[in-house]
């Protein structure tokens, strides 16, 4: 439910990278295109697209200390980091929309389940591409154990993201050759660009407890349950209509980075192995993690069976740059903890804890407890026919065949700056104009933040 596009040097160096045409002036018209924001449309924001974006309602005195803890420390306030300015401290969006989740199905695909040439099917797993030769003619998969078989009459899309999205082009001989011909999988096309440059963003918490019983701690007891639960079902207000990431931000690590590249998420809890264990205490933390790692990683097939996971590589902090990034995100964190907006708040610290003090002692703790934010892409990289990395092309088609495009986030040339749900959204928006043949929306010289002290201060 976080709404965060990235910044505009990310599209700008997409476009560097080969895929011409994404640039912040051709991708910012169709972020605009797909959002409500209930903030009302503006030069970043959109007015009438169908994914609702909304800002926190709970004011959380911990959100409130966050950002003024943040500009003590010395960043920026940013009342917008979609916009104008993404570095900085803030509140963030989020695609909610009167107390309910707003995803995609709710946007796009439950208003048109209606239309007659629109057909579902669920619990369906798709096992493979079918080609005539080089041509993509549809795709066979299976249903309540039973294979079945639909063509197409003009273009196959494949949108199973960044981990199945290669898989599937693998399972059906678009990969690299040497790889598949160990399978007995006939090659279609030999594109050594599938499931390579598997990107991803980690994270990991900075935890502190809290003195006062303010966090969302007691909202699991089964009281407040009840009471939440209620206040949800018959007025989808409180704490049950709010992804609770309702404050963050963006800062650069350091001196000369052109843009931001540590990201936080602050939440008014704690938070256990991504919720599946119980908080224990009253306490606050911050999710943080570098925004553009230099390791990248790749999958591949096990074997032809599409039920089988593929074997996924991501080499996670593989580079000193990582792992020095990882570091500062770390004391950085505890730099915006310290500060005196949350005298009134901070007890000890929980994680990493006073023990972990040395550079030594942060790496390894960053090596236990770093962790996925869930942000895979870049496994079927956008770029020119040139590129031996490259398998989709501008247009988003499979290069190498006809009639195949992949519209997901592992077209992506390198990862954004961000989380990956609205970058997603805009890319499938802008590549339906490019299906329909509708010439690409352009805003040309749209303001952007660039710091007055990039060279000398972070």
């Amino acid at each position: 439910m976080v709404y965060i596009r990235g910044h505009a040097d990310d599209y700008n160096r997409w476009q560097r990278e080969g895929a011409v045409g994404w640039d912040y002036d051709r991708c910012l018209p169709y972020f605009r295109k797909a959002q409500t924001h209930e903030l009302g449309a503006n030069q970043y924001r959109g007015g009438a697209g169908p994914l609702h974006v909304s800002r926190g309602k709970t004011d959380h005195p911990l959100h409130r200390a966050f950002i003024e803890a943040g500009q003590q420390a010395g960043y920026p306030f940013t009342d917008d980091m979609n916009g104008y300015q993404q570095e900085g401290l803030g509140w963030m969006d989020m695609t909610v929309y009167k107390g309910k989740r707003w995803s995609t199905a709710s946007a796009y695909l439950r208003p048109a389940m209606s239309r007659p040439n629109l057909k579902t099917e669920v619990r369906a797993l798709t096992t493979r591409v079918l080609f005539e030769g080089t041509k993509a003619v549809g795709v066979e998969y299976v249903q309540n154990g039973e294979r079945k078989k639909v063509y197409a009459d003009r273009e196959v899309i494949l949108s199973g993201g960044a981990i199945n999205s290669p898989q599937l082009l693998m399972l059906s001989g678009v990969g690299n050759g040497d790889d598949l011909k160990k399978l007995d999988i006939p090659v279609v096309s030999h594109l050594p660009g599938v499931g390579s440059n598997l990107q991803d963003h980690l994270e990991l918490y900075v935890q502190q407890e809290c003195t006062q019983p303010i966090t969302l701690y007691k909202a699991q007891k089964p009281f407040h349950m009840i009471k939440i639960g209620l206040e949800w079902l018959l007025k989808y207000t409180g704490y049950g209509a709010t992804a609770h990431l309702e404050s963050g931000g963006f800062i650069r690590s350091h001196a000369g980075v052109t843009h931001p590249d540590i990201q936080f998420h602050f939440l008014p809890s704690q938070v256990i192995d991504h919720g599946r264990v119980s908080s224990k205490i009253e306490a606050y933390q911050v999710h943080v993690g570098p925004m553009r790692s230099t390791s990248t990683g790749w999958l591949r097939l096990q074997s032809t069976n599409p039920l089988e996971h593929p074997l996924i590589e991501p080499n996670y902090l593989s580079t000193d740059q990582d792992v020095w990034e990882f570091r500062q995100s770390v004391k950085l964190s505890r730099e915006i903890f310290a500060q005196s907006a949350f005298d009134q708040f901070r007890g000890r610290e929980v994680q990493p804890g006073r023990q972990v003090q040395s550079d030594t002692e942060i790496d390894a703790f960053v090596r236990q407890k770093a962790d996925s934010a869930y942000h895979p892409s870049c496994t079927c990289k956008m770029g020119q026919p040139s590129d031996p990395m490259a398998v989709v092309d501008p247009e988003t088609r499979v290069l190498g065949v006809e009639g195949l495009r992949v519209v997901d986030a592992s077209i992506m040339p390198s990862v954004v700056s961000g989380n990956l749900n609205a970058p997603t959204i805009m890319i499938a928006e802008k590549t339906a104009d490019i299906i329909k043949g509708l010439p690409p929306l352009h805003e040309p010289n749209v303001p952007v933040y660039r710091p007055r002290t990039l060279e000398t201060q972070r």
